[in-house]
């Protein structure tokens, strides 16, 4: 299959409005170009490790990316697109340059594109997520390298509510726990969960594409006799009191709904970790887990998002 990708020039003002206008239009994300990435000075203990080319970023204003399939209504889809933009101006709103272009690229080209945008990155004190398609030489004979091909399942390992549930994960697994996975997306969590010595992982994910990327992950990193991937809806049919450590990076709501399974399943003194929580859930998620039987030991925070580390009284 043909796609076409559409490129605005404009301003950082524009983003948002022209973001929504894309997605109005058909395209499922955007890719923005901020030449600003170059110099941002980011606050991290870890020193994450960034490989941006300037080659990429506009010398002024931003590039707004989407990508469409070719088809016989791309050139009324484009023109519609240019006219919404245009018409922001009537909003007060500075589109800059606005200078829109069209190419075709193919769909192996449009599948692999994202992954100039995913580097190296050190995410706590022992881990450092790796893409496979990089190489990266470790800086410490400690260092935990995970390496990481996402593909079709949500998950690169460098989400702020993924480093949480890593950093979060240091801290309570010992060697030999047995540790459940909620939701497990790429694998990320469970394969740093095996590289911690636990001794036996369950994985689990109600989504099929990501079962099998998990797997794949699993097996790239050599923890698959450890580790074992299922599809399965959330803790369903684990049996009581056999789990020392479970984690979950999914929504608050989601979490909210089986707090009490968690309770069942995670053994006296053990630790239940939650991640994926904005910071108005916060609470809410606190009050279900003490209701089950938690205690909060820890409250992590990374940016917007929150993780918290509970404990089975």
């Amino acid at each position: 299959m043909k796609w076409s990708e559409i490129s605005i020039h404009t301003t950082n003002e524009a983003i948002e409005p022209i973001s929504h206008i894309l997605h109005e239009a058909g395209a499922s994300g955007v890719v923005i170009e901020d030449p600003f990435e170059l110099t941002k000075e980011r606050e991290d203990q870890f020193g994450e490790i960034y490989q941006l080319n300037p080659d990429d970023y506009p010398e002024e204003g931003v590039i707004v990316k989407a990508y469409m399939p070719v088809n016989s209504f791309l050139g009324e889809t484009v023109e519609a697109i240019k006219d919404s933009i245009n018409n922001l101006i009537l909003f007060n709103i500075d589109i800059g340059i606005n200078k829109v272009t069209i190419s075709e690229v193919n769909e192996e080209e449009w599948a692999t594109a994202w992954k100039k945008y995913y580097n190296p990155v050190k995410i706590s004190e022992k881990f450092t997520i790796v893409p496979t398609w990089e190489i990266y030489n470790p800086v410490s004979s400690d260092e935990l390298i995970i390496e990481l091909d996402p593909g079709m399942a949500f998950g690169t390992g460098t989400h702020p509510t993924t480093v949480m549930c890593i950093q979060a994960l240091e801290r309570t697994v010992r060697p030999g726990d047995r540790v459940i996975d909620v939701g497990t997306g790429s694998g990320v969590l469970s394969i740093a969960a095996a590289m911690l010595r636990a001794e036996d992982v369950r994985a689990y994910d109600l989504d099929e594409v990501a079962v099998t990327q998990a797997k794949l992950n699993i097996k790239l990193n050599k923890v698959h006799n450890m580790v074992n991937v299922s599809q399965n809806n959330l803790l369903d049919g684990v049996e009581e009191g056999s789990a020392d450590v479970i984690v979950a990076n999914i929504l608050a709501e989601v979490i909210l709904r089986f707090t009490d399974d968690a309770a069942r399943i995670v053994k006296p003194g053990g630790y239940f970790i939650t991640s994926g929580i904005i910071q108005q859930k916060k609470d809410q998620v606190k009050e279900a887990l003490v209701s089950s039987g938690f205690e909060i030991t820890e409250t992590i925070l990374m940016e917007d998002w929150v993780a918290i580390i509970s404990k089975r009284v």
